[in-house]
């Protein structure tokens, strides 16, 4: 197995207290990180507290820093290298799904599956592959997607939705979440058929939840039928979603980058004033009726920019 250069932990308030008291003690160098209690770093080392307690160490000595300080000092028990007894179906082959660009008033909807047999979990184990919204590279996200395609025993399938297409079923489906159920069913499906073809079985599919988890499975055909759904908040901590949710990222990034260069407008992410100012920029060079073709015409957005004119 490759060296460990990402390693994620879920502490309590406490913990991450002592954390910050015994970092600064080996002096570690902090810093502030959006909505996190507190970053820090020390050689090639840097260890970040979120706010939502999940506590992450990336880069060079994240092996020795779990296995001689965070397991013995704060969660007082082994747990690397024994996720698979504390969790036995880690190593089980299944598909991760997760999406990219639902929050984002411009670019696609990308919906991504990710299928990890025996062989592609144990190469990716401390790979580095983890949630998307961790990484805050573009160059990081389309390292980790090229190392996720390029190993052997993943299979990966994107259902990717662009704003004319997503507009038009937001108008048939009226709901963003009916949406996402019909792209992750597809995309399953998907996954599936290619799992088929390579000659490997799968018997479980992880999803984050997001809605009903009926909505999925009403929209899924005879092979997702067959299969296990799981769905659970907080699902990019398995290492099938965290891949899923790389590849959406990768597949949204290079969409989003795509229009802004066909439409000659930089087109930000997300929502907030400068997305306002692209959009009312993309409007003034384009027209409204365009707009529709490159961003997603239900969001408050569309209105505020329309007005401002």
């Amino acid at each position: 197995m490759p060296p460990l250069t990402s390693y994620t932990v879920k502490l309590t308030d406490s913990q991450i207290e002592r954390v910050r008291l015994d970092l600064h003690q080996r002096g570690f160098a902090f810093r502030e990180v959006p909505y996190a209690h507190f970053g820090a770093s020390k050689d090639k080392l840097q260890v970040t507290a979120f706010q939502s307690g999940k506590l992450l160490a990336q880069g060079k000595g994240v092996e020795e820093f779990v296995q001689f300080y965070l397991e013995p000092e704060i969660l007082r028990e082994a747990r690397l290298g024994y996720e698979h007894v504390h969790d036995p179906t880690i190593l089980e082959p299944r598909i991760g799904v997760d999406e990219s660009g639902k929050g984002d008033f411009f670019g696609p909807l990308v919906i991504a599956g990710v299928f990890l047999n025996r062989a592609a979990i144990d190469a990716l184990r401390g790979s580095g592959v983890r949630d998307s919204k961790t990484v805050t590279s573009d160059n990081k996200i389309f390292e980790l997607a090229k190392l996720i395609r390029k190993t052997p025993g993943c299979i990966v399938e994107l259902v990717s939705i662009g704003p004319k297409a997503y507009n038009g079923l937001y108008v048939k489906m009226g709901n963003v979440n009916k949406m996402l159920a019909w792209g992750h069913a597809r995309v399953i499906e998907n996954a599936l058929a290619a799992v088929e073809k390579h000659g490997d079985k799968c018997a479980r599919a992880v999803a984050d939840q997001f809605g009903n988890k009926r909505l999925i499975e009403n929209a899924l055909m005879d092979r997702g039928k067959m299969i296990k759904l799981v769905q659970r908040h907080k699902a990019e901590s398995d290492l099938a979603v965290a891949a899923a949710s790389i590849m959406a990222r990768d597949g949204f990034v290079r969409g989003l980058a795509a229009l802004g260069k066909e439409y000659e407008v930089e087109m930000p992410r997300g929502a907030g004033p400068q997305v306002d100012e692209a959009g009312r920029e993309f409007l003034k060079k384009h027209g409204q009726a365009k707009l529709g073709e490159v961003a997603k015409l239900h969001f408050r957005t569309t209105q505020k920019i329309s007005q401002l004119l």
